[in-house]
Order: structure tokens, then sequence, then C-alpha cells
């Protein structure tokens, strides 16, 4: 793309918003010392009915990283958090980074093998997590494997009972309750932090081999948060210069260790005043309440999370009344779940597109534009965004040419972690290759067609998975969909498609699927396979995950993972 402005979707920003704003950037301990000063008292989080200001979280925060730097952590030392939303994360988080050093999330549902290998592989020895069933007995067997030196647990009924059992602290020497972890002075300075410096170690990438780490500095995440603002106040969202709205409340049920709910919920919401609904786990009964009775006022989802919302039996007479936005990201939409969804709102589906590797901001969908296949808007501020041949990551492709997404702007990581063969093959001309394919219209807008691992060659043909679960989602009697490819003895390549039906709704067969599909795919993409399961696989964030059923086709059919991507047996 021609580096003469303007870029192609200039011509289509809101008269408010400007490509070339300035994005600040600075550290994330500023951004916490700076809403400490703004808002005081104001709650920060509500948990398990518990309320905690931004004085008290910033208090807590001290305390905690004075803590670490007593049991040896440093600039450039790694702490790991293993936790699910509970108000230990935003704590943990800010004090490893008050230490100086860098956070490592880890997932609550990795089991100890792949724990033990991320914590190996980001040089981190303090472990962070809480008496949770489901975390803390892994949590010990890395402290008596001696993949840590030090375990902290937070005793999570200081923050009132709550609906997830807790477990008896262990009578360890080498565990230390947070309680323990605050009991001393503090520093009488705190150690500097650049914003160059790496902030957290994110791991991405586990569906296609061992996780690596993305570095995302200071400077690339409060980059990204700058970027958001920019835009929200551009359209109107969020209007800037104001006092914090008192009854704006944000739920807060998508994972932390996420970097889309890090970024737009967790660090935004403490950025700009907003208190947080925070929640361990996802319940529809449980959102609805906190909608209905607590009168959420956002509510930011993964798809799997709307369409249990969507088809929730009732929903059409629960009061949604207070929601002043909904919005939905880590995964594409179904289109026919958003248009069911903004009938039950009254507010359109916002969305975008972004990854782990760009903090995530990426792009935008324009106000008031219709959810469409594939759409995924503009880029942000500050972001430029061409498309390259999938042959030739150095061929930029005119407008509406198909190839890979490539992005570049101040929110883009450094590289990957101890990988710097993969972080040269990463970029092309100062360009992230994102690995997505996709294509970009005469005004700049942007379609997500599928991720480049997940295209299926059929017969010479490109055929795109996600293409055809949109077309499998308008049957009525679909509620979920997973299209993958598997080996053919003729074709190379045929895709299956793996249906989660709704509640009560009748078989469906092959024949029948494929007679649903006829008018709205090629006869090269129409699935050759179909299996119904009870539930379809999920990521620790929620979103459908193919790895699994990739797996056990590779199982069933006997053939390595080389050969399962091509298709050969």
């Amino acid at each position: 793309m021609s580096a003469e402005r303007p870029y192609p979707w200039e011509r289509s920003y809101p008269p408010g918003v400007r490509w070339d704003a300035p994005i600040e950037t600075s550290t994330l301990t500023a951004l916490l010392d700076r809403a400490v000063g703004s808002y005081g008292d104001r709650p920060a989080i509500e948990f398990n009915e518990h309320r905690i200001g931004f004085r008290e979280l910033g208090e807590t925060v001290e305390r905690a990283a004075a803590g670490l730097i007593r049991r040896g952590v440093r600039p450039d030392r790694s702490v790991a958090l293993y936790l699910p939303n509970t108000p230990y994360h935003p704590i943990g988080f800010f004090a490893a980074l008050r230490a100086g050093g860098r956070v490592v999330h880890l997932s609550p549902l990795d089991p100890v093998r792949a724990l033990r290998r991320k914590l190996e592989d980001s040089e981190a020895r303090v472990l962070i997590s809480t008496n949770y069933p489901g975390l803390l007995p892994s949590a010990q067997q890395l402290l008596a494997d001696g993949a840590i030196d030090q375990l902290i647990v937070g005793e999570d009924e200081a923050w009132g009972p709550g609906p997830i059992p807790r477990l008896p602290f262990p009578a360890d020497p080498g565990v230390l309750t947070f309680a323990r972890l605050m009991d001393g002075p503090l520093p009488a300075a705190w150690p500097a932090v650049s914003p160059e410096a790496v902030a957290v170690l994110q791991y991405t990438g586990g569906t296609t081999g061992l996780p690596r780490a993305a570095m995302l500095t200071h400077a690339n995440l409060t980059a990204a948060l700058s970027i958001y603002d920019i835009w929200a106040a551009g359209t109107g969202q969020e209007p800037t210069g104001q006092a914090p709205d008192p009854t704006e409340r944000v739920i807060g049920v998508l994972p932390f260790f996420h970097i889309y709910a890090l970024t737009t919920i967790m660090l935004r919401c403490l950025k700009t005043g907003v208190e947080i609904l925070l929640r361990p786990r996802f319940d529809v009964e449980a959102t609805l309440s906190d909608i209905e009775r607590k009168r959420a006022t956002r509510f930011p989802g993964v798809p799997t999370m709307w369409i249990a919302l969507a088809a929730y039996p009732g929903i059409e007479r629960r009061d949604l009344s207070s929601l002043r936005s909904i919005g939905s990201g880590g995964a594409p939409m179904p289109v026919e779940v958003a248009a069911r969804l903004e009938q039950l709102t009254g507010h359109r589906l916002g969305g975008g597109w972004g990854m782990t590797e760009t903090s995530p901001a990426g792009t935008v969908l324009l106000p008031g534009q219709a959810n469409e296949l594939g759409l995924i808007g503009v880029p942000l501020p500050g972001i430029v965004m061409d498309i390259a041949a999938l042959d030739d990551p150095h061929r930029v492709l005119p407008p509406g040419e198909k190839g890979e997404i490539r992005i570049k702007g101040p929110n883009v990581t450094k590289g990957y972690w101890k990988r710097p063969e993969e972080t040269a093959s990463a970029y092309a001309d100062g360009f992230f290759l994102t690995g997505d394919i996709g294509y970009m219209d005469p005004d700049g807008i942007f379609y997500l067609v599928d991720r480049k691992k997940d295209m299926i060659i059929s017969g010479g043909f490109n055929v795109y998975p996600s293409m055809i679960e949109q077309a499998i989602y308008e049957h009525p009697h679909v509620e979920e969909a997973i299209v993958i490819g598997i080996p053919d003895q003729y074709r190379g390549q045929a895709a299956k498609a793996f249906l989660k039906l709704r509640a009560g709704a009748p078989e469906l067969a092959l024949d029948d699927l494929r007679a649903f599909l006829a008018d709205k795919l090629g006869r090269h993409e129409l699935p050759a396979a179909l299996e119904i399961r009870a539930a379809l696989p999920r990521t620790p964030v929620g979103k459908l995950s193919k790895r699994e059923l990739i797996d056990e086709e590779q199982a069933r059919a006997g053939v390595s993972p080389a050969e399962m991507k091509l298709g050969q047996t």
C-alpha cells in the first residue's frame, strides 16, 4: 500500500474521528496512579457483592508489590498469574508491574504439563493463584515439582461468599497467603519502569503447536487504550473531559487472562473510572441478573455467550433495558445471531477484529454499519493495514483481492519471546503478518474470510470454513457449528461439519444439511461429512475450538498432523 495519505478508510471515517490523532503511550503503573488519583473512593470492582474502591485497589497493589520485591521480584523478572476472574487478578497484575516485573498469564484450564512448559519458557519462578478447587492442587503440584520457587495463594473468601467453593489453605511452608505477602513496609522508591519494557508475556498460537508468547510492552497496551479512546470520543460513544457516569457498570465475565478482556474491560474500565462487575464464570441467569438487578450498562462477550443468551428460553420477556451497548470479540459472530440480539436489545452488536499480537486493537465497525458476512470494519486510528499475496508477503494486492491481512501500529507486539526466527518470519516490510485471510474494498473497509491455517484446499479450490459455518448458522435448528478439513482421497480435502442443535430440534442428516446449503454455497464448499454432538469443544476463553476435533479426526484417519493439513492419506 502506498505511504501517501489519506488512506482509503479515512474516507469512511465518521466526521469526529481523525486517523492521525495523537496516540498517548505511558506505563500501566502510571495509568493506575492516575485512576487512583482521579477516582478515589469510587467503586472500581464489585465481586460477590463486595465493592473495592480505586483508592483501596491502589493501596492493596502497593502492599502486594512491596511483598513481591521482598521475595526477589525485580525488573526483568516474570511473575505468573494462574487466576480466574477474582480481585487477585488486577491486584497481582499491577503488583508485578509495580515491582518492575512482567506478567505471564496462565490459563486456569491448562493441564499441569502445559503450565510447566509455559513457566519454564517464561522463566517465571513466582506463581500467584487462589484457593479454588480447580487451581490450587495444580499450583501445589508445580511447587512440588520445582517448576516454581514461590507460590502465593489468595484467600478468595476474603471477598465474601461466592458461587465457587474454596479449599482450606494448605499447610505448606512454600505457600504464602496474600495477607502475609502484604505484611511489610513499602520501599523508599519503586523501580523505574519504561514504556518500552515488556509488561505482559501473552501466550498464543496453541492451536498450531507449542504456544509462543507475544511480548506486549507498556507502550503497546497503553497505545491500544488510547486508540480505543480516540474512536469512542470521536463517535460520541464515550465523551471525554467529563466525570465518569456513576451509573456505568460493565459485566466482566470474560477472563482477564485473555487479551480481549484484559484490554477492553479491565484496563479500559480502570482508566475511565467505570465499575466492573467481576464474575469468575459465565452463567446465563447470573448475567441476566447483572443486567436486570444491577443495571449493567455494557456487556462485552464472545459469540458463544451471545449464542447462549439468544437461545435462552424466555429471553424475550427479560428486562434488558439497562444495556447501552453490547459487543462481541474473539471470534466471528454469526450474522443471524447478531440480528437476533439487535432485535432483543435494541442495540447493534458492536465488533471488529484484533488479535493477541495487536493488544488487541485492529479494526472496528462503523457507527450504524449493519453486520454482514465477514465484515470487520475499518482500521482504528494510528493503525495501517493492507492485503498481501498468500505466496509473497511483500506483494500488496489491490482492493477486492483476497490475501493475508498485514498490520502495523504502536499497539503491535515487538515480537515473540525468545523466538527470534519466528519473530523475523512474522513481519514483512514493517507489517505484522496476521495469518488471517481477507480483502479490502475500495473504501478501505476490511472483510475477513478465514484463518490461513484453517483454509481447506478441495480439488484445487480454496474453501473457507468460516464461510460454511456462517451459512450453516442460517439453519433454524442449529445452535453452534464448527467446520474443519478432513482427508479426502478424491479432492485432497473436504469439509466436515460438527453441529450442536437447538434444544428440542429434530435430527439433521447430512443430505438434509447439504440441501439446505445448496443455494448458499458452491458445490465444492458443501460439507462431505456431518457429526451432531451434545456439546462442542471450547477454548479457556469460551470460544469454539477446532483443535480437539482436528486431533480426533487425525487419530481416526491414522495420519500425521502435516498429512491432515494437506489432506493426504
